[in-house]
């Protein structure tokens, strides 16, 4: 399994292994959800961590699936996945911590503006790729984690965000070297889960009914424009650029494990590409 799970002392941590850059699956996204969705039931369960092992967070959506499957298929499975993924989180039953190291792309900034808590490894990048893909949608989640306009100006370049930056919007709660990033995500996690789980589980829904971004009704909205682009052949041509390494990687931070210079320009040790698995 891609994501596993881990349950102790009233804290699952979700942690997702997927390379070589970690980008989602249709069925990763799909697990996530059902993972979540699932601690409504699980009375022991009182906080989340969701974090990834290897070079990143997340590498987006992968959209060499998105590219390979028949007809609509690829773009109404990740699609679908992201949204049901960002709603999970959003409505989980307990606080969702969500812990990005080095990068966090795509579908990655979906999910970390739909977390409760992001904690991030110091000098991590961050970047909205929709458009450089044929995607419109995602500014509903977004607005978990920048101020508009400064939201309208990332989706609109695709340009690298610094974990600096966003701990300056207040949408980071903590940026700390990458070994204490793990333990730092725990430590908090344990603190929530030690306060009574039955005061925890309704002050999340009632921060989710005060802030209320109406996340399916708009992030379906946003949809829409991504499906017309779909029909009209415009999204396929640029996940094509993609896949076909005509357009470069959006970040050098693939080369922060110490991998050499071909890892950040999208390719893996052994030089095989890995920049189309990233929306």
């Amino acid at each position: 399994m891609t994501i596993r799970e881990h349950i102790d002392e009233g804290i699952a941590e979700l942690v997702l292994e997927h390379p070589p850059v970690n980008a989602f699956t249709i069925e990763d996204l799909q697990t996530l959800a059902e993972l979540l969705d699932a601690y409504k039931h699980v009375n022991d369960v009182r906080a989340v961590v969701f974090r990834s092992e290897g070079r990143g967070f997340c590498g987006g959506g992968d959209v060499k699936e998105v590219q390979a499957l028949p007809g609509f298929e690829g773009i109404l499975g990740q699609s679908s996945g992201s949204l049901n993924a960002s709603l999970a989180i959003l409505e989980c039953a307990v606080p969702v911590i969500t812990v990005v190291h080095n990068y966090c792309i795509g579908v990655g900034m979906l999910l970390a503006g739909t977390s409760d808590i992001v904690i991030a490894s110091s000098g991590s990048t961050f970047v909205f790729a929709e458009v450089d893909n044929g995607a419109t949608a995602g500014f509903v989640q977004g607005l978990g984690l920048l101020p508009e306009k400064r939201l309208r100006a990332a989706m609109l370049t695709c340009e690298n965000i610094d974990a600096s930056e966003l701990m300056q919007f207040g949408s980071i709660y903590r940026v700390v070297p990458m070994d204490e990033l793990v333990s730092e995500a725990r430590s908090l996690a344990a603190i929530i889960a030690g306060k009574d789980p039955r005061v925890v589980r309704r002050m999340k829904a009632s921060m989710n009914g005060t802030a209320d971004r109406d996340l399916l009704r708009r992030y379906r909205q946003e949809l829409s424009y991504t499906f017309e682009l779909n029909m009209l052949g415009v999204a396929t041509e640029r996940r094509g650029d993609f896949v076909g390494g005509r357009r470069g990687s959006y970040t050098d931070a693939l080369a922060a494990d110490g991998q050499d210079e071909q890892v950040a320009n999208g390719l893996d040790s052994d030089g095989t590409d890995t920049l189309g698995e990233r929306l």
